[in-house]
């Protein structure tokens, strides 16, 4: 029996490109398709997989906005960073001929981001899936050589599919950035690496609080890598912000910074600290 210290989980289906990100962070575990991300949080939360694979944002297709909501309801916390190059194939059965092909199936994103391609090929019908595995998965059932998927490479080897034409997406610097999560918080000392520091946060009622909670990041030189603010539910109109920045809690310049953001702050909660994904400074 596979124990849940041997498993990963992540929101989608067997050769998504989230299961192709945990494949590749955690090659040793056990991935775990699950249909929401709220099942991913409790799966974790819970003790039924020891590590979550979250997308948090998309360099083309933005942030994905249902993960801000969901980390301060859960006691997780962000143990790594994955960011994952997004490369799109064309997969149909074995045999098919492009000349032939009359409906492509992927989900809408994916649609989008090769419409360069899929305009060079205006004869053939864009059809909108859930996602891309599925796709993948429905082509290979049917077993029609006029249908193909765009989809990733372990999809098109899940579902025994061939790969058509590799590497047909727009943007060849498309990547998503994925957090992992789990019920124990991390801790890489100042020599590890890059540290990356995540912290929600809510401000006081108070002129320019933004602009105060936030300067002490600037006067000690720490690089803000991500703020974003975001409503609360519940019919509130008090504002919560998300903030990653380069830095280690224990270091002094950080320490300085997060006194000045408490002061302006009614709550600070740091969600995680972790090491950068080595490719984070490639794109």
């Amino acid at each position: 029996m596979v124990q849940a210290d041997q498993y990963i989980a992540f929101m989608g289906v067997a050769g998504a490109n989230a299961d192709l990100a945990c494949r590749q962070k955690e090659p040793y575990m056990n991935t775990l398709a699950l249909p929401a991300f709220d099942d991913v949080f409790e799966a974790v939360s819970e003790g039924r997989a020891h590590l979550g694979m979250i997308p948090i944002e998309n360099s083309q297709a933005g942030r994905v906005a249902e993960i801000h909501n969901l980390l301060p309801h859960y006691d997780v916390h962000i143990v790594g960073e994955h960011i994952q190059r997004v490369e799109h194939h064309l997969l149909g059965i074995k045999g098919t001929n492009l000349e032939h092909v009359r409906d492509v199936y992927s989900h809408p994103q994916a649609i989008m981001q090769c419409r360069g391609y899929l305009r060079a090929h205006s004869q053939w019908n864009p059809r909108l899936h859930s996602n891309t595995a599925v796709a993948a998965s429905d082509v290979a059932q049917w077993n029609d050589p006029t249908k193909v998927a765009i989809a990733s490479e372990l999809a098109a080897e899940l579902y025994g599919l061939e790969i058509l034409e590799r590497n047909i997406e727009d943007a060849k610097d498309n990547v998503t950035v994925f957090v992992m999560i789990a019920r124990e918080p991390n801790d890489p000392s100042l020599e590890d690496g890059i540290t990356l520091t995540s912290l929600l946060f809510e401000l006081r009622n108070i002129p320019s609080a933004l602009y105060k909670a936030i300067g002490g990041f600037a006067t000690n030189g720490i690089n803000l890598v991500k703020l974003e603010s975001y409503i609360r539910g519940g019919g509130s109109t008090e504002s919560q912000f998300f903030v990653t920045f380069e830095g280690h809690p224990d270091s002094a310049p950080v320490k300085r910074a997060l006194e000045e953001l408490g002061f302006y702050s009614r709550r600070v909660r740091v969600l995680g600290v972790y090491l950068a994904d080595p490719t984070r400074y490639q794109y």
